[in-house]
């Protein structure tokens, strides 16, 4: 980890708010399934945000969890290290976050590599692995393993096929969104700036 001091002013205040966007609750969850999705026997960290980020910093089991979503043979991640060296963990970390890309999670949901290096951004660590997650669920390819409950599904595409003659009916209805004049009238309206009369 770099070897920063505190932080004062507005550094420490944006830093406080990004910390409690981390989710204890969440991070009860993703560890339970990383655990069963990668199917080994894997030490349970314990609780805590520091703790996470030292379970997963070294970049082993972000490969393997992601290798377990594919199927054998198509790993993503041929060669996993279990080098102590910053830069082969710095570089594991990168290797996961192109091949969750790859898989199908959003440029917008992935983490910087120090996020989880230095810690910076927890939060952000774990709304990596509930993309991946969720997408996971979704594909249904049988990889996932776990309690599907633990993800929502992602919407899936629905389309529609209209024919020729159903897309003409559908010119000849008027929209509701374009408003509708039928049964109004102007009775009983009064001109601009008069009172009303009630009689």
């Amino acid at each position: 980890m770099a070897n920063r001091g505190p932080s004062y002013g507005l550094s420490r205040e944006v830093q406080e708010k990004i910390e409690q966007k981390y989710d204890p609750e969440l991070e009860t969850r993703l560890v339970n399934w990383i655990m069963t999705q990668c199917g080994e026997k894997i030490e349970q960290p314990p609780p805590g945000r520091q703790h996470f980020q030292k379970w997963l910093m070294d970049g082993t089991l972000l490969c393997k969890l992601i290798n377990s979503l594919h199927p054998k043979g198509k790993e993503p991640i041929p060669k996993i290290s279990e080098s102590k060296m910053a830069f082969k963990q710095m570089e594991q970390i990168s290797q996961f976050l192109k091949a969750a890309e790859v898989y199908g999670v959003r440029t917008t949901d992935i983490f910087q590599t120090v996020d989880l290096w230095e810690g910076k951004d927890m939060a952000a660590v774990q709304r990596t692995l509930m993309a991946l997650g969720s997408l996971a669920v979704t594909k249904d390819d049988e990889c996932y393993k776990g309690d599907p409950s633990w993800f929502h599904r992602k919407a899936q595409q629905n389309r529609r096929g209209f024919s020729e003659e159903q897309l003409r009916q559908g010119q000849n209805v008027i929209g509701l969104q374009m408003g509708s004049n039928k049964g109004a009238s102007q009775s009983g309206m009064t001109g601009y700036g008069m009172p009303r009369q009630i009689i």
